[in-house]
């Protein structure tokens, strides 16, 4: 079973850092886009930031500039680092992967990790 899981999350005060990270497992034959989304309480998730499997990035306009993603293919993992947070990141951050495994008959299949808490206090 192919599986995502975040780690990196916790609690930082404003202005600080943290890196999320993000890894994959299972008979993968290929990863495309990984992805962040953050969710809060009454609201769904929206996308933060998009690494393409030719490491090209986006990012939404309210984390530019301060956040960055990377992606290990070696590694199978991708990265999201986090600097001058603020309290409007607080947030459980999602990771996403489109990728083809040997369960999926090597189909591409969207798949989500299962969160991690983030939490910046004023």
């Amino acid at each position: 079973q192919v599986q995502l899981v975040e780690s990196g999350g916790g609690r930082v005060q404003a202005g600080g850092s943290l890196r999320l990270s993000c890894a994959a497992s299972g008979r993968i034959l290929s990863i495309n886009d990984m992805s962040w989304y953050r969710q809060t309480p009454g609201k769904q998730r929206e996308l933060v930031a998009v690494i393409t499997s030719g490491s090209r990035t986006n990012y939404a306009d309210s984390v530019m500039g301060r956040f960055t993603i990377s992606r290990d293919n070696a590694k199978k993992t991708v990265y999201l680092q986090m600097n001058s947070l603020k309290p409007e990141d607080t947030a459980v951050y999602y990771c996403n992967a489109d990728l083809s495994s040997m369960s999926s008959n090597y189909q591409w299949r969207n798949y989500w990790g299962q969160g991690t808490q983030v939490t910046v206090s004023s």
